[in-house]
């Protein structure tokens, strides 16, 4: 296994040109929080939008839109009962992330199937939380599974792959997602990604970090670094490790570190590594 370090993240973060806009560094649709779990989502959403990605809308309950507009007006929202909106705007996104806070109800299953059945081949699509274990009972085949992520921890895991967790080992990890044929971000106190062509290992973490919330913030990010970086497999690499370290880093001086401040750090720490070569080039 590959070991992620700071290279990760100058391998992925680039230099933002001068000639940029917000269509520069991608659209993404996040879709999740019902009425219960609303907080997950924004969670992902602020991730997302302070990661980097030009354009953030999110599909939620509408229970939600008053906070989300309150806590974070950069993002668009979007009732998730209005499947003609969704159907446009899911036509417009590079990334749609489904999962976070989504639940298990029928409606969430026929959200899951729906953008299932609506993804296009160049969209990147995450599948997290609660959609996973949907995803799961209910046997979905993926339309491109080269575009999608998985990002269960240890117990969704085993419900999507059928490996107990004394069973989840490096091998019969990989042999399941050959079979399945996407990446798989296997969420653990030393985080495992498997691709088809590699296998990562994430040396950072702390307890400081095992709080409620974690793991939407993690999608989220993925979910913005996919959305403006060119090289995927880097982006997934640099979103799992940057939110380690700044988790590890603030965990030094906080004993518990919550999601939202990973968050909030991340523009700043998104400076500090960004490769600034292609800077050079330009007039």
């Amino acid at each position: 296994m590959q070991e992620l370090s700071q290279k990760n993240l100058s391998a992925a973060i680039r230099y933002r040109p001068k000639n940029s806009h917000k269509g520069t560094f991608g659209r993404a649709v996040l879709i999740g929080g019902n009425e219960m779990y609303g907080g997950a989502i924004m969670m992902s959403a602020e991730a997302c939008v302070k990661a980097g990605c030009g354009l953030t809308s999110v599909v939620t309950a509408e229970k939600n839109h008053t906070a989300l507009h309150a806590r974070l007006p950069e993002a668009m929202v979007l009732d998730w009962t209005l499947i003609n909106g969704l159907t446009d705007l899911l036509d417009t996104a590079d990334v749609i992330l489904i999962g976070p806070g989504l639940g298990l109800t029928s409606h969430s299953q026929q959200l899951l199937a729906f953008v299932l059945q609506q993804q296009k081949p160049e969209q990147w699509l995450v599948i997290d939380g609660s959609a996973i274990t949907l995803f799961a009972q209910h046997h979905y085949a993926l339309k491109y599974p080269k575009q999608v992520v998985f990002t269960p921890h240890q117990m969704e895991w085993e419900r999507l792959s059928g490996l107990k967790i004394d069973n989840q080992t490096v091998v019969q990890n990989q042999a399941v997602q050959r079979q399945l044929g996407a990446t798989v971000i296997l969420k653990s106190h030393r985080t495992e990604i498997y691709t088809t062509n590699a296998q990562f290992k994430n040396p950072l973490g702390t307890p400081a970090m095992a709080t409620g919330g974690m793991g939407d913030t993690l999608a989220g990010m993925i979910a913005g670094f996919l959305a403006q970086f060119d090289d995927k497999e880097a982006a997934i690499c640099a979103a799992v490790y940057l939110h380690s370290l700044i988790g590890e880093t603030l965990g030094t001086e906080h004993y518990v570190v919550l999601p939202t401040e990973i968050s909030q750090n991340l523009p700043y720490y998104m400076k500090q590594f960004e490769n600034t070569q292609n800077k050079a080039e330009e007039k």
